[in-house]
């Protein structure tokens, strides 16, 4: 398959595209990245260089990819942090773009606002942009547990809580988005030395648990990189259960892989056959 993937870009280590591309071309796929800000960093850390890419020049590289007729072949736009609304604007133009080139193309959105650590993180009228006029128009979002929050005004401590708002998303103009991720879900009424993701469409739902590793902090990055995982396998199968089960399998094994060598950053390279064939495999539960 073919991904355009508009996300941030980092120099040292793995947040945006750089934790989405590499896991999707050692699928197999084809990756057009189209960085939306270029940083030495993330945020996390506190210091940063570099700049948000101007909303223009995200809108001529499409442009140029357009120009060659390759929209066409997109299977899949990958979309996560945005900079500012106007660069809100060229992702929602891009969408419609592929659609208009491929209409078989899915549209995976990742609503990045924040994280229950650092709390918002995005410049103000991003999570409005998100909520109101992104989300309703995509395939398949993908917010973390306090992103899931803020999105929806809903208070998430159980499950029913976490199906409830996941579901107050999936009403958009077209019947969509068809399916809500749940990326890191934390609730009051489950052990606390697990972590859970969560596929919510219309009709079921389905949870998988994974041991928490701890970490002294834990690294950025690992929603990107379920995001392109989970994307990639439910578009080729079709199947959510199945794909969720992947992506946790995948995941849980570059977290392992990362906690045991002591890094802060996401070891998708080092941990590149872990991820590829999980020696632990996780199945999905349905609700």
């Amino acid at each position: 398959m073919r991904f355009l993937s508009l996300q941030s870009h980092v120099a040292y280590g793995y947040v945006g595209n750089r934790a989405a591309t590499f896991p999707l071309q050692r699928l197999g796929h084809e990756v057009w990245a189209v960085n939306t800000v270029e940083f030495s960093n993330h945020t996390g850390y506190g210091a940063w260089r570099g700049r948000t890419a101007p909303a223009d020049q995200v809108a001529d590289i499409v442009a140029g990819i357009e120009a060659l007729g390759m929209l066409s072949r997109c299977d899949a736009l990958l979309t996560g942090y945005v900079g500012d609304v106007a660069l809100g604007d060229v992702v929602l133009d891009t969408a419609a773009k592929v659609r208009a080139a491929n209409a078989k193309a899915v549209w995976c959105c990742d609503p990045v606002l924040g994280d229950v650590d650092t709390g918002i993180y995005v410049k103000p009228g991003i999570d409005a942009f998100f909520r109101e006029r992104a989300l309703p128009l995509a395939d398949l979002v993908t917010p973390n547990h306090f992103e899931l929050e803020h999105l929806t005004g809903k208070k998430v401590a159980t499950m029913a809580d976490a199906l409830a708002a996941a579901r107050s998303l999936l009403k958009g103009p077209l019947n969509g988005p068809r399916l809500a991720l749940i990326t890191s879900l934390r609730r009051a009424d489950a052990p606390a030395d697990q972590v859970e993701m969560v596929v919510v469409s219309h009709e079921a739902a389905w949870r998988i648990a994974t041991p928490l590793i701890g970490f002294e902090i834990a690294p950025n990055g690992t929603g990107d990189a379920v995001a392109a995982l989970f994307s990639a396998h439910w578009i080729e199968s079709g199947d959510a259960p199945a794909a969720l089960g992947k992506a946790a399998s995948s995941i849980y094994a570059v977290l392992e892989a990362t906690a045991a060598m002591g890094e802060r950053e996401l070891q998708l390279v080092a941990a590149q056959d872990q991820m590829i064939s999980p020696a632990r495999r996780f199945t999905a539960e349905k609700l």
